[in-house]
């Protein structure tokens, strides 16, 4: 089907969709799961790093949230846009939005309520609100003479090509690496040259829950799952992907657990520096995260938001009524 087709449908059909959005450790994907179960939803992820396969301890898929027990049985909810990409490959803003608009119009022609749900600001902005994106090839030639630069230096010019481009593009939650600000650079300066054409798909009516979690709660949290992860065998994990033959620095362009443990293996990083360094690093993540969140508030949408220590049933009876 084409995009004008697809427009076509979206104006034809002004339902609401659900989103669910809070930081890491802020509980959003049992939340989400429960509340599709209640309404006959199927889930769409938005988390720029669960479409990747075997990536699962360190991206805290947590698969298991999305089987309940209903009328005394089990069941599972459907999910989309996870365990869709093989590790090393680069996914992009361009590749998601195109991939939640195919499953968007397939839970609604089904007859489901799609309910998005993740903490990947970015991706989840560019949907609701249909971001005109183009696909972005790669300049090897502005890579070479970007090589060598420091990531202050790459901020700094990405951040003068996002002020000539009036874009919301690339926060500091996506460019924590040389290697992930080199490719905003390429991306920011192919929209700078190339203005036109670029697809247009419409955006999305939704309602928009919060998951508000205190910040010492949600520090305790992020300590406690670190540690659990590993627990867990997020090391062996990330060892398994290495053994594939991925390269090391294609796990650390993935940031976060991948890129503190990949130094960990490869004797960059002590076990207890990878520990405090990525400790560190998910707290500064979340508070990114919620930056991103209150700049949505600013930019016009509006987050209701519901406390994420109330009792699950409480949390569900509250969306329910929004929904309604």
């Amino acid at each position: 089907m084409d995009f004008r087709s697809l427009i076509r449908i979206f104006a034809s059909r002004m339902h609401k969709m659900i989103t669910i959005l809070g930081p890491t450790a802020s509980g959003k994907t049992p939340v989400a799961a429960r509340l599709a179960a209640e309404i006959n939803g199927e889930v769409i992820s938005a988390d720029s790093r669960q479409v990747y396969c075997r990536m699962d301890i360190g991206t805290g898929k947590d698969l298991d949230d999305f089987t309940l027990t209903v009328d005394d049985k089990p069941f599972t909810v459907p999910y989309h846009l996870i365990d869709i990409r093989e590790p090393g490959t680069k996914y992009n803003l361009f590749e998601y939005q195109q991939d939640f608009y195919d499953v968007y119009q397939d839970i609604r022609q089904r007859g489901k309520e799609p309910v998005l749900c993740g903490g990947t600001g970015l991706y989840i902005e560019a949907v609701l609100k249909g971001y005109k994106l183009s696909p972005v090839p790669q300049n090897q030639p502005l890579r070479d003479s970007l090589e060598g630069k420091s990531l202050t230096e790459l901020t700094q010019l990405l951040t003068e090509l996002k002020a000539k481009n009036g874009s919301n593009m690339h926060n500091t939650t996506d460019v924590d690496s040389c290697q992930r600000t080199i490719r905003a650079i390429e991306i920011e300066t192919y929209n700078l040259e190339h203005p036109t054409p670029r697809r247009e798909l419409p955006s999305v009516d939704s309602l928009i829950i919060g998951i508000d979690i205190d910040r010492e709660l949600r520090r305790e949290k992020i300590t406690r799952r670190l540690q659990k992860r590993l627990e867990e065998g997020m090391v062996d994990e990330v060892q398994a992907l290495l053994s594939e033959g991925i390269p090391a620095e294609d796990l650390i362009y993935y940031g976060l657990e991948y890129k503190f443990v990949t130094e960990y293996l490869t004797h960059q990083l002590t076990y207890d520096e990878m520990f405090k360094r990525l400790e560190i690093a998910i707290h500064q993540f979340a508070k990114r995260q919620m930056t991103w969140f209150r700049g949505m508030e600013r930019r016009g949408f509006k987050i209701h938001w519901i406390d994420a220590t109330l009792p699950m049933e409480e949390k569900i009876e509250r969306m329910k009524e929004l929904w309604q």
